[in-house]
């Protein structure tokens, strides 16, 4: 059963190290994202960030369009535009100690100002969103690579939006590649989910 919480209502609740999903937002990115990463769950998330509470204040670090990665408040993270405001999903890792997590922080301090990947390639410069909170945590086995697709569950065709997404790039679509994405890490059973938070 989903706990619906207000933000401010949570804020004791929430930890540093905390992981929280951003919904599906209107944009045609984040449509192209989740209508291709489905994993079964009743999850429909498309962007994802590390909590770090800074003087009773919870915090977000995230890599984002336009933004590259950035360290914003809860409200700010949770705001796809400055109209729309989405539903956050809250986990928090199982079985990880403080260290790991001060240092998984400390990580995404030396980040800051990165630019955001539109490529969706592990290889390239930036980060895309849950590259970054993969990376973060990827010598402590939190989160898994798979094969990236980019095509529709349901057609077998890649999906319009990449298609148009990568000839602006002027790039072939990753197809297969290794990488990650919001829907596929919500699910990782390293994660317990505690809730929903709307501000």
């Amino acid at each position: 059963m989903a706990i619906f919480l207000t933000a401010c209502q949570s804020l004791t609740y929430i930890q540093s190290g905390d992981i929280l999903f951003r919904g599906r937002s209107n944009g045609s990115l984040s449509s192209a994202i989740d209508d291709v990463t489905q994993t079964g769950h009743d999850f429909h998330f498309t962007h994802m960030g590390v909590v770090e509470m800074i003087d009773g204040k919870v915090m977000v670090w995230h890599a984002a369009p336009e933004k590259g990665v950035v360290c914003e408040s809860l409200k700010q993270f949770s705001s796809a535009n400055k109209e729309d405001s989405l539903m956050i999903g809250h986990f928090r890792i199982n079985g990880i100690n403080q260290q790991k997590i001060d240092e998984a922080l400390k990580m995404a301090k030396k980040f800051k100002g990165q630019p955001y990947d539109y490529t969706y390639i592990m290889e390239s410069e930036g980060f895309y969103c849950s590259e970054f909170v993969y990376t973060l945590f990827e010598k402590d086995s939190i989160f898994t690579l798979d094969p990236m697709t980019f095509k529709d569950a349901q057609s077998g065709e890649y999906h319009q939006g990449w298609i148009d997404h990568y000839e602006k790039m002027g790039i072939e679509i990753p197809e297969g590649k290794p990488g990650c994405n919001p829907n596929g890490m919500a699910a990782s059973e390293r994660l317990t989910f505690l809730g929903y938070l709307s501000n």
